[in-house]
């Protein structure tokens, strides 16, 4: 018998055997995955935005900005559960019969609430941990001007404070036969 999704937790991974419960595994990938997408919704209207973002371990929350209006700002203002997806992809995997093609990954998916950073040293603090996230070689007032005010005035900077997330995977075999990354062919 299938499952009522509808009375399971959202974070409840359907492939079990796939599931990824070790947070120090979710935190890393969260950490190496260059860009996420955020899931929000207006009027009952979904809409995805992929974002440029930084997981802060201490916090417990993800940050990124976007411009100082637009969908973002209009679905939070107005709704602000959200949903942040990120993956990865590994080695495709080839077999005798169509449906059992399959792939590699990696993904977390985090269920939350996000908001606007108001407070200017909040936000320019988040900026600042993307820049190192990104630009990790790089050091602000030596390497760059570092974050000022007018700069703040034209962007946005969002946290979702993380309420659950879930990690899943599928690996296989190193000598899997014919598995190749995409683009080698």
């Amino acid at each position: 018998m299938p499952k009522d999704y509808t009375t399971l937790p959202y974070n409840e991974v359907r492939r079990a055997d796939r599931a990824v419960d070790d947070e120090a595994w979710i935190i890393e990938l969260l950490k190496r995955t260059p860009i996420g997408n955020l899931a929000t919704v207006y009027d009952g209207q979904p809409f995805i935005n992929s974002n440029l973002f930084v997981y802060d371990i201490m916090e417990h929350a993800i940050y990124m900005h976007t411009a100082r209006s637009g969908r973002t700002q209009t679905n939070l203002a107005a709704h602000e559960v959200v949903c942040f997806s990120i993956s990865t992809m590994g080695r495709l995997l080839p077999a005798k019969q169509a449906l059992e093609f399959s792939v590699e990954y990696s993904g977390v998916v985090v269920f939350g609430k996000g908001y606007t950073l108001t407070e200017a040293g909040e936000a320019a603090a988040a900026l600042q941990k993307m820049l190192n996230k990104y630009f990790p070689h790089l050091t602000p007032d030596q390497d760059y001007e570092g974050i000022t005010l007018q700069e703040l005035a034209r962007t946005s900077v969002y946290k979702i404070k993380i309420d659950s997330w879930s990690g899943k995977k599928k690996e296989v075999a190193a000598d899997f036969p014919g598995a190749f990354r995409f683009g080698e062919y």
